[in-house]
């Protein structure tokens, strides 16, 4: 298909998402927003409407659904509040997806259906304090004793760290083998030796929990490793690759909101005897607004497609955050200027999407990541 040809479920996959932001999400968003509260019943209600478990097959409770379809759902929520956007894609991207991609049958039939209806959530525990861009480097070690794993160190940035039941932790299992001996588990989070740390204040996303993660004699069956020994950092890769996908939506989402806005405003604010609407410099960056959001949301698109069509999708899908966290980034800074002081002030969201717009450049690999991911995959192609 087309890339542009969405079928009758996307469509109403789309619209459906769209509806329940517009009513349920947005007039909540900025009051989650100020108070840093995580949306529980908002979370409820989207996963009973199966959005917690889009892309999990329905023997598992999941609706089976396209990458597509998700990426679309994804857009329309982070339209509405980047926060929630931000919850549904750690859950879906980072550890739905793992699981049902590399876990035993034991594993899928133990946590899949209660992560797809929303009964747990999920967190994915990569970052280190030393250890964000360079995985490799983590210093959290997990050393084998009979039939299970005992596991020490520290988790940083955990989205969902303060409300997860589950968690996907990587240690290294070999520090001497580097990526090779990193390995990923499955933990539930009440496990003891687990214990969450200080929740972070940020600039954006102020609605999600950041959390660090303490693991102090952390005991883990051998049963919850992941894959197998040694294919964490595999396993991390491929799941950033399609996490990367879920932020550019996000960010087209962000983007687009802020243009809307913008334009609205445009209509309605006089100056020098006329709407601002009227003015050609004015038009001009709306104009680069709405495309560079067109071409962000196209390349976010082709890389799900791709993904569902089990093509190689790491270069499409750096490519799509890249230019989708950038575009977001500048689209939020224009929206601010459009609404002049007024959208400096918390009176106007465009504040807030320009704050939730510049976490996109950093997690799930930073924009520099993605411009070595890129390089790296055209230097092979063309010879």
């Amino acid at each position: 298909m087309s890339i542009i040809d969405l079928s009758d479920e996307q469509q109403m996959i789309k619209r459906v998402a769209a509806e329940f932001a517009e009513n349920e999400i947005k007039p909540l968003a900025s009051y989650h927003d100020r108070e840093h509260k995580f949306p529980a019943e908002i979370i409820a209600k989207l996963a009973g409407l199966g959005f917690l478990g889009m892309a999990i097959p329905n023997e598992y409770g999941g609706g089976e659904l396209s990458y597509l379809s998700y990426v679309l759902a994804i857009e329309e929520i982070s339209k509405a509040c980047a926060s929630t956007g931000t919850i549904l894609l750690a859950h879906s991207s980072l550890v739905c997806d793992p699981i049902k991609n590399f876990g035993t049958g034991d594993q899928k039939n133990h946590y899949l259906p209660d992560l797809a209806n929303g009964t747990k959530l999920g967190c994915f525990a990569l970052s280190e304090p030393d250890a964000g861009s360079d995985p490799a480097a983590m210093s959290t070690q997990a050393v084998k004793k009979d039939d299970h794993y005992i596991l020490n160190g520290t988790k940083c940035w955990i989205t969902n760290g303060a409300e997860a039941a589950v968690a996907i932790i990587f240690a290294t299992t070999d520090p001497s083998n580097k990526r090779k001996g990193v390995s990923a588990f499955i933990v539930d989070m009440d496990t003891p030796g687990l214990n969450v740390g200080k929740l972070e204040e940020k600039l954006g996303i102020r609605a999600t929990s950041t959390a660090q993660l303490f693991l102090e004699d952390c005991k883990v069956p051998a049963a919850n490793v992941l894959g197998e020994p040694g294919d964490g950092f595999k396993i991390a890769m491929k799941t950033l690759d399609g996490g990367r996908i879920g932020v550019a939506s996000q960010a087209v989402g962000i983007a687009q909101a802020a243009l809307e806005d913008s334009v609205r405003y445009s209509k309605e604010r006089k100056a020098f005897g006329k709407v601002i609407s009227n003015f050609q410099g004015l038009q001009f960056m709306m104009a680069d607004m709405a495309t560079r959001i067109e071409a962000s949301r196209l390349l976010t698109w082709q890389a799900a497609v791709m993904k569902d069509k089990n093509m190689n999708y790491s270069k499409k899908s750096a490519m799509a955050k890249l230019y989708a966290a950038e575009t977001a980034m500048w689209v939020t800074t224009k929206a601010i200027q459009i609404h002049g002081g007024y959208g400096y002030t918390v009176d106007y969201p465009v504040e807030r999407y320009f704050r939730d717009a510049k976490i996109t450049e950093i997690y799930e690999g930073t924009s520099e990541i993605q411009r070595i991911v890129i390089a790296r995959e055209t230097l092979k192609e063309i010879q």
